[in-house]
């Protein structure tokens, strides 16, 4: 993990101020500058002009456009390293934001534990997704759940 301050700037967009103020107090111990934005136009217009080495985002400031949003900047600053926020925890909206170009994924309600070693995780070149996401279940078609009578016999 960053033990020390470094002069650097991240990038934090999201449109629930509460959420964003809560990340930003985590990002102010890693970062000498943190810049929010609340919208969409903002994040392209810091992302092309500040020194931003990371972004850290909520998928849901372009609303249903979210993935489309993160491609569009993944293409426009391959450098800026991505990192997703979100509240949804579907493998299904992960691997989405990750294929969109996403270098890692971090559950809402796991920012305290999770933010920073993500932060760490892509300054080093890697991608990372919450632990706690739930892991994908697939069921088997004769995995069906048997019902037992009060016996213990199969119906």
């Amino acid at each position: 993990m960053v033990t020390e301050l470094e002069t650097s700037c991240v990038l934090l967009a999201g449109r629930h101020h509460g959420l964003a103020e809560g990340i930003r107090g985590l990002l102010e111990t890693v970062f000498e500058v943190v810049v929010m934005v609340a919208d969409e136009k903002s994040l392209f217009e810091g992302a092309k002009r500040l020194p931003a080495t990371v972004a850290v985002l909520d998928v849901s400031l372009a609303g249903e456009g979210g993935f489309a949003m993160l491609r569009r900047l993944h293409e426009t600053e391959p450098a800026l390293k991505l990192v997703v926020v979100s509240a949804h925890d579907q493998h299904s909206v992960s691997q989405s934001a990750l294929d969109a170009g996403a270098d890692a994924f971090v559950l809402q309600r796991a920012i305290a534990t999770d933010l920073l070693p993500a932060v760490d995780a892509v300054r080093a070149g890697e991608r990372f997704v919450s632990p706690s996401l739930p892991t994908r279940t697939t069921i088997q078609p004769d995995s069906s759940p048997k019902i037992s009578d009060q016996h213990g016999r199969s119906r």
